[in-house]
């Protein structure tokens, strides 16, 4: 039953994410704890307590150390604000999932993510706008992820 739940509430968050991101570029910031928390749930109730704890740190270190290098990058290269070059809502998405998988899965999830959203927007973007809807975008390949691993197309989500 709360299986069952956490899925449903996961594909209405991305959905939502998706929805408002792409509409407004806005996202409601309820939205974020609850993907953390059903990705959470869902990956905890698969795996040890340990592992999950250990998972968690070692995705918070990846996504924080690839904050830094944006940070840096903007600073020092762009010579403009981290805010100017990604949104409040696309950082907490990336922290929202930090809890949803093993290391290595979230190690090979996170790019192939943005380069959907990279190759996504190309294609669907027929105009050039100064922001990309990379929350929105991501929400709609974890979405397709996840349905793929409930469906069975995708054999392991959260082992090595």
């Amino acid at each position: 039953m709360i299986i069952t739940l956490a899925k449903i509430l996961l594909l209405f968050s991305f959905g939502t994410i998706l929805y408002q991101d792409i509409q407004e570029r806005r996202v409601y910031w309820f939205l974020f704890p609850m993907v953390g928390v059903t990705t959470g749930v869902l990956y905890f109730l698969e795996t040890l307590p340990e592992l999950f704890l250990s998972s968690a740190i070692v995705n918070a270190m990846v996504v924080a150390v690839l904050m830094g290098v944006l940070f840096l990058y903007s600073r020092f290269k762009l010579k403009t604000a981290i805010n100017k070059i990604i949104g409040l809502g696309d950082v907490l998405f990336l922290f929202a999932m930090i809890f949803g998988f093993a290391s290595v899965s979230f190690m090979v999830l996170l790019p192939c993510a943005l380069l959907f959203s990279l190759i996504l927007h190309l294609v669907v973007s027929r105009e050039k706008n100064a922001t990309v809807p990379l929350a929105g975008y991501m929400s709609l390949f974890y979405g397709i992820t996840f349905l793929g691993f409930w469906t069975e197309v995708i054999q392991s989500l959260y082992q090595i």
